[in-house]
């Protein structure tokens, strides 16, 4: 399947031309700098994200909020990881070579592509990362989803991939975020709701002065439900004497 897309009158092909026409056009500094954001900057930035959204939640709403949340931001990365993990056997399946080897006239400010190209690497983790940080926060992940189709544009530009690649990729690393998020929730909340009891390491979870506040408020989560990890007194509790 190495000759998925090799015509250059393919719309695929010629939105290639079109995006990656524009670095020829551009300034050698803008070329540099677009390399640094596709290669590096990005993904760089999605991590900022994910930590700035992660400071956010752990002060915000009620103790099981903040839990949920956290779960959400500890699975980006995780989905990230095992989108590509998915995208081996479709890489080695599919053998689509880079499209520089096929197509000449291209400006390619990366050099060393060597494996092949369908689906796009990048695209699909900063897809899946948007895709979970979204579940966990819809403001931030707006930012990390508008970040994640900068990356898919950045690819093209730097002629490393054509438009379907990227397209891809977000299609896989959405999939892959979306639809093992049951799971992975089911598996992270717990953990991270006795993280979030612990004396010494329940910061990570809930800050401090989120904390006091539910202890002052005698509630762990909004509606005035019980804190977490405080049992539920029973009905006859109240009625010993009688």
């Amino acid at each position: 399947m190495a000759g998925l897309v090799l015509d250059g009158s393919n719309p695929d092909v010629s939105l290639l031309y079109d995006i990656n026409g524009l670095a020829k056009d551009a300034p050698s500094w803008f070329d540099r700098v677009m390399e640094f954001v596709g290669e590096y900057g990005i993904m760089l930035a999605l991590v900022l994200v994910v930590v700035a959204c992660w400071w956010s939640v752990r002060k915000r709403g009620s103790a099981e909020d903040s839990v949920t949340a956290v779960a959400g931001l500890v699975w980006a990365p995780l989905a990230a990881g095992f989108a590509l993990l998915v995208n081996i056997p479709i890489r080695g399946f599919v053998e689509r070579p880079r499209p520089f080897l096929d197509h000449k006239g291209l400006d390619v400010l990366v050099a060393g592509k060597t494996d092949y190209s369908f689906v796009s690497d990048h695209a699909t983790m900063a897809m899946a990362i948007g895709a979970a940080v979204f579940v966990a926060h819809r403001g931030f992940g707006f930012a990390a989803l508008g970040l994640a189709l900068l990356e898919g544009f950045c690819r093209v530009y730097m002629g490393v991939h054509y438009p379907t690649d990227v397209i891809g990729g977000f299609a896989l690393g959405t999939a892959v975020a979306l639809l093992l998020t049951p799971l992975a929730l089911a598996l992270l909340t717990p953990l991270l709701s006795a993280v979030s009891r612990s004396r010494h390491v329940g910061w990570v979870v809930r800050a401090r002065s989120a904390r006091e506040a539910d202890l002052i408020s005698g509630a762990g989560t909004v509606g005035g439900t019980r804190p977490l990890g405080m049992p539920e007194p029973r009905p006859d509790d109240n009625n010993l004497a009688a």
